[in-house]
């Protein structure tokens, strides 16, 4: 098989961004040490960037997006992966510059590719995608920081989003009290459903940016907004807490002070997906199939096809998307 079906992101001649489903041909595809048949990838926030034009995601068009592809490999020029080991690919430069993961084919170098841990299928592991990977890398951190359940109440923000519906799940499959923060109050009883034990607006942590503090609320928290928000969960963080950040759809950039630094001792951690080290990718992929494995992946997620994708973007960029987008690549 030369020629492949892809979900392909072109400019017109007057600046507009167009998607559609083309065929094309493998030999279009970027150097790479590993030929990957695609069989699932995933929804997220960049692809839907990437998708719709944006320059700091993707510099240049036509291109496929897709940061996440799980599939089987069909040629392989290094020995430690085989022609029909089942993989992921996760992060670095897929989907952004890279062809991605919304195709039936991706050619990508070995150092990218992790093989699929025994306890995940290709499908449970698309479920997941950067999102379960992102959550459950502000979880890790979280408790090497000293979190653990016992210490108090946890807010997730972006709650019914792919990284925020995953980490509301493992919080709570791992004991912690949830606090759900979400800007749709009617998606309160899927958040209660996943393990979440109270429900708060976003509104309400939007109150407050003048203030150096707030009162003490959350012994930890998973933000994925960023912005102000960010710095209002920070200063209502108890004394000692920490805070994992990993998005920015409420922006980059927020009030702040020291004040909660040196007065609380409090702890702001950054989390990455992306260009982490092929090894930690892995040990993390290992806990999400054994000791953090979520039962209710399917509960999180839609099902759509390569034909069905550039709706699902439209939702996401429209911010109505709830939960996890899974991609089938038949």
């Amino acid at each position: 098989m030369s020629s492949f079906k892809a979900l392909q992101v072109s400019e017109t001649a007057q600046g507009v961004f167009e998607r559609r489903i083309v065929e094309r041909e493998l030999a279009e595809l970027p150097a790479g040490e590993v030929l990957i048949r695609v069989r699932y990838s995933s929804l997220n926030y960049k692809d839907a960037l990437s998708a719709s034009g944006n320059r700091g995601v993707t510099r240049n068009y036509p291109h496929t997006p897709g940061i996440d592809a799980a599939g089987v490999i069909e040629q392989s020029s290094v020995a430690e992966l085989a022609v029909g080991d089942e993989v992921i690919v996760t992060g670095y430069d897929l989907g952004m510059n890279t062809s991605g993961g919304f195709a039936q084919y991706i050619r990508v170098p070995a150092a990218w590719v992790i093989r699929r841990p025994a306890g995940l299928s290709l499908r449970e592991a698309m479920l997941l995608g950067t999102a379960g990977l992102t959550a459950a890398l502000c979880v890790d951190k979280l408790e090497q920081a000293g979190l653990t359940p016992v210490a108090g109440p946890v807010v997730v923000t972006g709650a019914s989003g792919g990284v925020g519906s995953i980490a509301v799940a493992l919080l709570a499959s791992l004991g912690y009290d949830v606090a759900a923060s979400t800007g749709k109050p009617e998606q309160a009883e899927f958040l209660r459903q996943l393990g979440a034990r109270q429900i708060v607006a976003r509104s309400e942590l939007q109150e407050g940016c003048e203030k150096a503090l707030l009162k003490e609320r959350w012994a930890g928290a998973v933000d994925t907004v960023g912005g102000d928000i960010l710095f209002n969960v920070v200063k209502s963080l108890r004394y000692g807490g920490s805070a994992a950040c990993c998005g920015l759809t409420a922006g980059m950039s927020f009030k702040g002070s020291v004040a909660p630094f040196i007065l609380r001792g409090v702890n702001l951690l950054g989390v990455d997906s992306v260009e982490l080290p092929l090894v930690v990718k892995a040990s993390m992929w290992d806990k999400l199939s054994l000791q953090w494995k979520l039962g209710n992946l399917e509960s999180l997620a839609e099902e759509v096809t390569l034909e069905q994708l550039p709706a699902a973007i439209e939702q996401i960029l429209a911010g109505q998307m709830v939960g996890r987008v899974l991609v089938r690549l038949d």
